[in-house]
């Protein structure tokens, strides 16, 4: 029951994802707005929502109300380099938007819970492979591919569903966590079984965690963030100076 319960809420959702992307504002650098209710993570204005990857100052540029990695080749954090939220999130839908970067590298991915990635990466006209911009990383391929050339905005909007763990032993997980993903509009992940972690994502655990963006040492750029948790989010503690 409560599967069939989000499969129908993710395609609802699925819908309304739809026509609030038609909702093009005319400046240029922002293509939905939005809903009621939603966090806004980055409008354009600064990083008041987010943190680097080691609880300091966010190191990337902002220009033209758009946000661009800036590379950072000393692989200062551990495990995964970017920025996250300070926010901490369960359950969760989350529009993200993005253009790759005319350059050989434009790798980068969406990390959930800073546990399972969504892989950002130019697959235009590309022959499917684990690790291909859409999937779940190495999890699970997307199951159309729609990406836009380099150098054009794309869109992905993320329905997550944590993974459960019994409260009387937090050790023992008793359902796994579950994503549905639409990629410009169109659904490529359709109420997705995640298994476990991915890639070099943190372990799995009870806890809530940040939506992070990855720094694969390519200027890939992002526009228009927002949330809407689905429980309420807490907030990272403060780093000690």
């Amino acid at each position: 029951m409560i599967m069939k319960r989000f499969l129908f809420i993710s395609i609802i959702l699925s819908v309304l994802i739809s026509a609030c992307n038609q909702q093009e504002k005319s400046n240029g650098n922002i293509y939905s707005t939005a809903p009621e209710g939603a966090i806004v993570l980055f409008d354009g204005r600064d990083f008041s929502q987010w943190t680097n990857c080691d609880g300091g100052e966010v190191r990337w540029k902002i220009a033209d109300g758009i946000m661009e990695v800036v590379p950072d080749s000393t692989y200062a954090c551990k495990r995964i380099q970017g920025i996250m939220t300070k926010q901490l999130f369960n359950d969760f839908q989350l529009h993200v938007e993005f253009l790759l970067p005319e350059s050989e590298n434009t790798n980068s991915g969406v990390y959930i819970q800073r546990r399972y990635e969504v892989q950002i990466n130019d697959e235009y006209n590309a022959e499917n492979s684990p690790g291909m911009g859409g999937s779940i990383y190495r999890q699970k391929i997307p199951d159309v591919n729609v990406s836009k050339p380099k150098g054009e905005w794309q869109t992905y909007d993320i329905i997550f569903r944590a993974a459960r763990f019994d409260p009387a032993d937090p050790a023992k997980k008793v359902e796994n966590a579950r994503i549905t993903v639409l990629h410009n509009n169109v659904v490529i992940h359709n109420n997705v079984i995640i298994t476990t972690k991915t890639g070099v994502g943190d372990p799995e655990g009870p806890e809530p965690g940040p939506i992070m963006l990855q720094d694969h040492l390519a200027p890939v750029k992002f526009r228009n963030i927002w949330v809407i948790p689905n429980v309420p989010a807490k907030t990272l503690p403060e780093v000690k100076k």
